[in-house]
């Protein structure tokens, strides 16, 4: 059984999907109980993915990457998903905010730091979210005050993937107080070892134990005038394009999960007797697995339909919260079912069934909550 069938993936990214379904298999599965015990951050695996030219190769060729573009990145992801959320996690935080700066940023920001994350040197990460705030982002109170040198950073950050270990950031910070509230942000580029910069790693999570998130505190934290990426208060429009191209992808996210719990319960049912049958020959099994199939295979033409209109500019914004509202949904309800299917069994942690269930949960969160998401569905529909 192949879920992840490339029938319905464009002809040039059938390449890289292979490369990552080679991977996966190779180096992701294998380790993915190992890592969800321990919740180490997996090293081993990401380098193996650097050498395996599969980790930061969505920066342009003339930065050191492979360019690889949306429909690529949502094939990649597909496959590692599939295989373990956590590792596959890490895999993609890897260059996270690196399309930011390619995109706003001046050609010194560019080979200063996209060249050393694109040829694996380095690693980067996103600070967006915060303590109190998670969606809104209208609402964030950390504070890039101007002076003579630069720009001088004040207040806190959470949820931040690689908060402690990378190389640098872009961080989004409030820098106006103008009756637009969404004119009032702006984005920079934040070395880790700046002064005033300090982070921790967030108690450990329910699932996706192998990517570690973190909380930062800026305190003072000073950054030269050239690190502010574009225009001052440009920040949130770069976001919003940015998290149209991310919700894709996370849809992507979704459907790795939803087909491990399909794959993971068929086998259990056609493997487990009861009442002196098969529990696959039972009916009310055979229309739950019915359910989830339907539901995975609307999901994904979904989510390989919005694909091609994101990366053409077409209604982008609503094309990306609706794939990925459905397919995170997908997950989660594909992984319950799943888990009843399962019966007692489901609660033991070695369980594939049970980190999927776990890992489910998440994806319904990050890259703006399902809840925004139908919002912005609504919105921009009417």
């Amino acid at each position: 059984m192949d879920l992840l069938d490339d029938t319905i993936v464009p002809e040039h990214a059938r390449d890289v999907k292979q490369e990552a379904r080679e991977f996966a298999d190779e180096h992701i599965a294998p380790n993915a109980e190992e890592y969800f015990e321990n919740a180490e951050y997996p090293w081993d695996v990401l380098e193996a993915g650097m050498d395996a030219g599969l980790v930061a190769q969505d920066i342009g060729e003339e930065y050191g990457g492979r360019g690889f573009d949306l429909q690529q990145m949502l094939a990649i992801n597909e496959e590692f998903y599939r295989a373990d959320a956590g590792i596959a996690l890490t895999l993609m935080l890897a260059s996270f905010g690196c399309e930011i700066v390619e995109q706003y940023g001046s050609e010194d920001q560019k080979e200063e730091y996209l060249r050393p994350v694109a040829e694996n040197d380095q690693i980067s990460g996103l600070a967006v979210s915060e303590p109190q705030t998670g969606s809104d982002m209208a609402g964030m109170t950390t504070e890039a005050e101007k002076t003579d040198d630069g720009y001088v950073l004040d207040g806190e950050k959470y949820w931040v993937g690689n908060a402690v270990e990378a190389d640098w950031l872009t961080v989004y910070a409030k820098t106006g107080e103008s009756e637009d509230r969404y004119s009032n942000y702006s984005m920079f580029i934040v070395p880790t070892d700046a002064e005033g910069y300090e982070a921790e790693h967030i108690p450990e999570k329910m699932g996706m134990r192998a990517s570690k998130q973190g909380h930062i505190v800026f305190d003072g934290c000073e950054v030269p005038e050239e690190n502010l990426i574009g225009t001052e208060g440009g920040g949130f429009y770069m976001l919003a394009d940015f998290f149209n191209h991310g919700r894709v992808v996370v849809g992507g996210h979704g459907l790795g999960l939803a087909a491990a719990a399909i794959e993971e319960t068929y086998e259990f049912v056609h493997d487990r007797e009861a009442f002196g049958r098969n529990i696959a020959d039972f009916q009310a099994t055979q229309h739950t697995l019915a359910e989830m199939r339907m539901e995975f295979e609307a999901a994904r033409a979904l989510n390989w339909r919005a694909a091609e209109k994101v990366q053409n500019g077409e209604d982008a914004g609503f094309w990306a919260a609706v794939c990925k509202t459905k397919s995170t949904e997908t997950a989660t309800e594909c992984s319950e079912r799943g888990m009843q299917l399962h019966g007692g069994r489901s609660i033991l942690s070695e369980r594939r069934i049970a980190r999927v269930f776990r890992d489910a949960r998440i994806p319904v969160i990050y890259e703006g909550a399902n809840e925004i998401q139908r919002n912005l569905i609504y919105r921009q529909w009417t």
